[in-house]
């Protein structure tokens, strides 16, 4: 079997960086929450560490889940903060202290204390979760993982 894989992105200087490192991939400009795309045109929809830039969560997965055809997956990597000592003490003090530090020495405090906020902001994976189920999605499922920073949810577009 052959496929296309088509990247999206809200941001035009994303999206020539992305066209650059992968010139096999078609790159389009789109906004995650009114994707440019037909429902069911994908076998598959991903977002790697961008859902939480969703200004709208539940509505950003809908969109997702529209685009992909019945039976197909969307799945989100994405940041989470561990819950478990000692990754949690290491990951509070690498968010609260050193990377505002970093941004603060870098000249751009803002640039550089938006991860820690976003990533706090951001559902947990319980909650995000829930967000894929509301989406309209079934079996959903997740993992965390590298000591409980990363993770991976997925779900399946129900038959309509």
């Amino acid at each position: 079997d052959s496929g296309e894989v088509v990247g999206s992105d809200f941001s035009e200087r994303m999206l020539e960086l992305a066209r650059q490192k992968a010139p096999g991939v078609r790159f389009e400009w789109g906004n995650a929450l009114e994707l440019p795309y037909a429902a069911g045109s994908f076998d598959a929809a991903t977002v790697g560490f961008g859902a939480r830039n969703f200004s709208d969560l539940d509505r950003g997965l809908r969109e997702m889940a529209r685009v992909v055809r019945p039976g197909g997956r969307v799945v989100v990597l994405e940041i989470t903060t561990p819950q478990r000592p000692p990754l949690s003490w290491f990951f509070g003090l690498w968010f609260d202290r050193i990377v505002p530090l970093l941004g603060r020495l870098a000249g751009d405090p803002d640039a550089y204390s938006y991860l820690p906020s976003s990533v706090r902001r951001f559902p947990g994976p319980r909650e995000l979760a829930a967000a894929l189920a509301r989406a309209g999605l079934v079996d959903v499922r997740w993992v965390v993982t590298a000591g409980g920073i990363i993770a991976i949810h997925s779900g399946t577009v129900p038959s309509r």
